[in-house]
């Protein structure tokens, strides 16, 4: 008999993971299937997995506070994210009587380390590295690096040399020390001042690794122009950081589901300016919905679109939602999603229920959105009110 029961469980296992690993095979582009239909069908084959000795399964109620509304952002916001010390983006060849070489390559240094500390100081931002490099340079001793590679950290000896026909030393890397863009607010919790925007997160340009912030701050910036989006060819908000008008708030976290911190004080989008419940992920509907963006100097706008599949999601997951701009003056003067609307708030049924976040670049009418769900955990903005439950 215990052997049938580990068979059947054996069999409903693999059943989920089946179920699970649908997929859609698209090329899309975040904007700086199978779809799992039956949550049901789940929950039956979890509880027999769970329950075929008769062992009594708690169950869990998962809803929304009664009391959470998020202010709906949709404003254009300027990002400068100061990265955990200096970020190695390229190696690059030094003229020498001897030939070309990069020091920083030879000494075992690679794209996407992490510069953290130089001979035992602290390195956080581009300009603290000069001096080490032509001190060390004229004592003609190499510089002790510690660099962080995929969570680990690894010391190695970089000794500069001179290139030819000048007087300064160089190491042979590229460098990086921040990244900036143009985004979309997505949420502002009233009572904490907590936000998250952009719904994805910010990677460096050159080594497409997620950038580990040291710190940040958002501004509002100004949509100058479009360049319209089509098929194939992602279209793009043209920006400028409305630096007059100071900063926002600052930027505490950068991850998967976007970017995090506080701003100084509660803004208005001009649109909605009261605050609106939320959507959980089991909440969202086919169908008609509205986004929140800029697409002329800073006036946040709605914008038609519908909401084509929805995966329930019980873990924390991105592209949780595919949507389609149905919004004709949407559609005329961008092309439908464009990078620089990353970020904007997703509204169905007076609730908001995610952000934009990619483009499909085959299809520039449509795209991913995270559920809201998972920005607000991310922000650490308390959203459940757990009821438990004795299975029956």
């Amino acid at each position: 008999m215990k052997n049938v029961n580990v068979q059947r469980i054996i069999k409903i296992l693999l059943l989920l993971f089946i179920v699970g690993i649908g997929a859609f095979n698209i090329n899309q582009k975040n904007v700086f299937s199978s779809t799992i239909k039956s949550k049901n069908q789940h929950d039956e084959l979890i509880d027999v997995a769970l329950g075929l000795n008769d062992i009594p399964i708690k169950k869990v109620d998962v809803k929304v506070l009664n009391n959470l509304r998020v202010i709906p952002g949709g404003q254009s916001i300027g990002v400068k994210l100061n990265s955990v010390g200096v970020l190695v983006v390229g190696h690059h060849l030094v003229n020498t009587s001897e030939g070309q070489k990069s020091p920083g390559e030879i000494a075992g240094i690679k794209v996407g380390d992490m510069i953290i500390k130089m001979n035992g100081k602290q390195i956080e931002k581009m300009s603290d590295v000069l001096p080490f490099i032509q001190k060390a340079g004229k004592n003609g001793k190499p510089i002790k690096i510690v660099v962080k590679r995929e969570g680990k950290y690894y010391t190695k000896l970089l000794k500069p040399i001179r290139d030819n026909g000048q007087n300064n030393y160089r190491i042979g890397l590229y460098i990086r020390d921040s990244a900036s863009g143009i985004g979309t607010m997505t949420f502002i919790e009233p009572n904490s001042l907590k936000y998250g925007a952009l719904g994805h997160v910010i990677s460096d340009s050159d080594t497409r690794k997620a950038i580990e912030v040291e710190d940040g701050h958002i501004v509002y910036s100004t949509v100058t122009s479009i360049e319209k989006g089509s098929d194939g060819s992602p279209g793009e908000k043209i920006a400028h950081f409305a630096m007059d008008r100071g900063t926002i708030g600052n930027i505490t976290s950068n991850s998967p589901f976007g970017i995090f911190g506080k701003v100084n004080d509660k803004i208005d989008n001009g649109v909605m300016s009261e605050p609106l419940p939320i959507a959980l992920s089991n909440e969202v509907k086919k169908g008609p919905a509205k986004i929140l963006t800029v697409i002329h100097d800073n006036k946040v706008e709605q914008f038609d679109i519908e909401i084509v599949s929805s995966i329930q999601q019980k873990f924390p997951s991105t592209k949780g939602i595919i949507l389609k701009v149905t919004d004709k003056r949407l559609l005329k003067e961008t092309g439908g999603i464009v990078q620089g609307m990353s970020g904007s708030p997703i509204i169905q049924n007076g609730k908001v229920i995610g952000a934009v976040t990619h483009v499909f670049v085959n299809d520039s009418t449509s795209g991913y959105g995270v559920h809201i769900e998972w920005m607000l955990d991310e922000a650490k903005v308390p959203i459940y009110d757990y009821q438990d439950k004795k299975a029956s």
